[in-house]
């Protein structure tokens, strides 16, 4: 843990159950033309569109509608900023899961400037520096996952074998302007959605939690979110699912998993995601989700054969979360990695997370993927052979 760190900008959050209704005001204190984008499930099918869009004209907005599918490429950015650039588009509202976030956050970019999206992206395009000026956005989650809502860069993905990418759009200035968390918007969420974006949330907040980059405020905010989602998370996927408190601590600990990956980082799950999620057509939650615990168990092997004890402890604090509601007395520090492992292990198997194999990954891919993926801030920094035994323990 660093005492010395640096801490970004939050947006302006509203959160709680009955928030949706607060989108026309939010959005008419911005301007009066808005861009509401949106994806193609559940939100339209419930009738809250037609809602919302009645509410944007009561308050006197004028509204575009852009509908986006998977995962936001350039192309679909490009094609978006082209169709929309001459409508006077004053402010960008997205309501959504973390693709349809990160391409309004986007669209939102690409609105104020020439080119395509592909130029500005890290790692890849980088030909042109973002000025970081863009139209005000707001943004309303209807998942509890990615975290987007409260992040300042938009993931852009190219699927293809040859040239395939996963990358971001960033700028201190693209964290939303406002965020209107609604627990009751993700009450809709099917049970293998709502597992592989809880599973998504709880490896940003470990991730973060043992990140190299982790300062005490990351620290603090991660591991009560953890505390919220071991609460929430299966029972949000079975018996529980139209709770909506069970859905607000979801809500919570996938927002505070954005604010903690901002300030700390990630570690190698996701750096599986930028290089497996280039390749291969598998949502971003579903993969980070099957393979948190292979990871987490190598990176555990690793830090013990180290004799790292700053991060065995902070893994053991996880693994206490798991319990301390069951037992008065915790036990040993490796007692309580194991708990750590065998909880995420039976998640796995609860929440019924899929194989790779199921999304076209075999073992001619493993080492080919193991060569290109980084370890980002993993406290263990894994050898090639290590991230090939975590490929191949999911497939």
């Amino acid at each position: 843990m660093s005492l010395t760190f640096d801490f970004a900008r939050i947006p302006y959050v509203h959160f709680g159950a009955g928030r949706f209704a607060d989108i026309g005001k939010f959005a008419a204190r911005l301007g009066k033309v808005v861009l509401l984008v949106t994806g193609v499930s559940s939100f339209k099918k419930s009738g809250r569109y037609e809602v919302l869009v009645k509410d944007l004209n009561a308050n006197g907005v004028r509204c575009f509608n852009y509908t986006i599918s998977g995962e936001p490429s350039p192309e679909i950015i490009d094609s978006a900023v082209r169709d929309l650039k001459d409508n006077g588009i004053e402010v960008v509202v997205a309501v959504g899961g973390g693709s349809v976030i990160d391409a309004g956050k986007a669209i939102s970019a690409m609105l104020k400037v020439e080119g395509s999206v592909f130029n500005y992206l890290e790692g890849i395009g980088g030909a042109l520096s973002h000025s970081g000026v863009k139209v005000p956005f707001i943004a309303v989650p209807t998942t509890s996952g990615t975290g987007s809502e409260a992040t300042k860069n938009a993931v852009i993905s190219r699927v293809a074998k040859e040239g395939g990418f996963k990358r971001s759009l960033r700028h201190d200035n693209f964290v939303p302007d406002v965020a209107i968390i609604d627990p009751q918007l993700t009450v809709d969420c099917p049970a293998a959605i709502t597992a592989a974006c809880g599973m998504d949330a709880f490896t940003q907040l470990i991730e973060s939690y043992v990140s190299t980059k982790a300062s005490p405020m990351t620290d603090a905010l991660s591991l009560k979110a953890i505390e919220l989602l071991v609460e929430s998370l299966v029972p949000s996927c079975t018996s529980e699912a139209g709770n909506v408190e069970v859905r607000a601590k979801m809500a919570y600990a996938s927002f505070i998993s954005g604010v903690t990956l901002a300030n700390a980082g990630l570690g190698v799950v996701h750096g599986f995601a930028s290089t497996v999620g280039g390749e291969f057509d598998i949502p971003h939650g579903v993969l980070c989700g099957t393979l948190v615990s292979a990871a987490t168990r190598k990176i555990i092997e690793c830090l013990k054969c180290s004799g790292n004890d700053t991060y065995l402890e902070k893994y053991a604090n996880v693994g206490a979360v798991f319990i301390k509601k069951h037992l008065d007395n915790l036990g040993s520090r490796d007692y309580l990695l194991d708990v750590l492992i065998d909880r995420l292990e039976e998640w796995t198997q609860v929440l019924k997370l899929p194989r790779l194999s199921e999304y076209g990954i075999s073992n001619v891919d493993v080492d080919r993927l193991s060569e290109k993926t980084g370890n980002k801030e993993s406290p263990a920094k894994l050898t090639k052979d290590a991230l090939k035994e975590i490929l191949v323990a999911r497939l």
